[in-house]
C-alpha cells in the first residue's frame, strides 16, 4: 500500500445511528459529503465515532464500510485504540486486514499506567502493523498523557510512529514535542480551537470534529495556514470560533450529530447511552453559532 501523507484536514467522522443500529446509509453520504467538501482524511470510530459504545463487531464493519465509500479516493485512519492492549493489538490487526491505510491509537484510558506501561501498550500495537500510527494524547478523557520522553523512544524504535494527534489543549506542547524531534514527527491538531495557534508554531493540519459540519471551510483554514497565509487563516478562524466552541457546549459528538442532523445529512441526530440528546439550551447556542457563520 502506497503511504499518503497525513497532514490537511482529516475528519473525526460521527458514526451515524438509526432507531438503536448502525446506520450505514447514511454514513455513506457523509463519507461522499466529507470528500466534495475538500477534506483529506477520514478517521471512523474514534472518540467522535462513539467507539466505547460499539461492539467489536460494529468497530470493524465502520471501518471496512468507510474504506469501501472512501474508494481510495483519501486515506482512511481506523481508530484502534483501548484501554486493553490485547484489545488494541486485535483491533490494530483487524483493521490492517480491512485495508486501513493508518491506525489512530489513543491512550491507554481509565487503567492510569505508568509512562513505561504507555510505551509497551504502544509498541505492541507498532508491532502488530507496519502502517502508519498515529498516537492519539487526549488525557481530559484518558487521565494520562503520552510523555515527549515515550514519543521519542517510540519515534525511535518504530519509523511508522511519527504522528501524533495532540488534543491536551496546550500550545507549549506542541513546541516541546517539535523541538525534541522536529521534522521526525508530524503533529496534528486535536481541537478544532486551536489549529491555528497549533499550526503556527509546526502543527499540519487537524483532526477535526467541526469538520463533519463544515468541511469547506475547516479544509481552507488548514490550507492557507499550510501556505503560510496567516492573514487569511485568521480572518477565517475568527468567523468559525463560535461555532468550534459551541460544537463542544456539551459531550462530543452531541452537538455536532444534532448539527449534521440539522442539515440533512444524516437522519438522526441519535446517540448511544451513555451519553443523552442534545438539551434545549444546548440547541440554542449552536444555532445561534451557525446562523452567525450564515450572515
Amino acid at each position: 500500500m502506497k503511504q499518503r501523507p497525513l497532514t490537511g484536514t482529516i475528519t473525526a467522522l460521527v458514526t451515524p445511528f438509526y432507531r438503536g443500529e448502525v446506520a450505514f446509509d447514511d454514513l455513506r453520504k457523509l463519507v461522499e459529503y466529507q470528500i466534495k467538501g475538500g477534506i483529506d482524511g477520514l478517521v471512523p470510530v474514534g472518540t467522535t465515532g462513539e467507539s466505547p459504545t460499539l461492539s467489536t463487531e460494529e468497530h470493524l464493519e465502520v471501518i471496512t464500510a468507510v474504506i469501501a465509500a472512501a474508494r481510495g479516493r483519501v486515506p482512511v485512519i481506523a481508530g484502534t485504540g483501548s484501554n486493553s492492549t490485547r484489545e488494541a493489538v486485535s483491533l490494530t490487526k483487524s483493521a490492517h486486514a480491512a485495508g486501513a491505510d493508518a491506525m489512530l491509537v489513543v491512550a491507554p484510558y481509565y487503567n492510569k499506567p505508568s509512562q513505561e506501561g504507555v510505551f509497551h501498550y504502544f509498541a505492541a500495537v507498532a508491532e502488530a502493523t507496519d502502517r502508519p500510527v498515529i498516537l492519539y494524547s487526549l488525557p481530559g478523557r484518558c487521565g494520562i498523557e503520552i510523555s515527549v520522553g515515550v514519543v521519542a523512544r517510540l519515534r525511535a524504535k518504530y519509523p511508522h510512529v511519527s504522528y501524533i494527534k495532540e488534543a491536551g489543549g496546550s500550545v507549549d506542547r506542541v513546541d516541546q514535542l517539535k523541538q525534541a524531534l522536529g521534522r521526525d514527527l508530524t503533529v496534528l491538531s486535536g481541537d478544532d480551537s486551536l489549529t491555528l495557534p497549533f499550526m503556527a508554531v509546526g502543527a499540519e493540519g487537524v483532526i477535526s470534529v467541526a469538520s463533519n459540519v463544515l468541511p469547506k471551510q475547516v479544509s481552507t483554514l488548514v490550507r492557507h495556514a499550510a501556505a503560510d497565509e496567516f492573514a487569511k487563516a485568521t480572518k477565517l478562524h475568527r468567523s468559525l470560533y463560535p461555532v468550534f466552541k459551541a460544537l463542544f457546549v456539551e459531550p462530543n459528538p452531541v452537538p455536532v450529530k444534532h448539527a449534521l442532523a440539522a442539515a440533512g445529512v444524516i437522519r438522526s441526530a441519535e446517540v448511544r447511552s451513555p451519553l443523552v440528546d442534545f438539551s434545549a439550551e444546548g440547541v440554542k447556542v449552536l444555532s445561534a453559532a451557525l446562523a452567525g457563520l450564515r450572515r
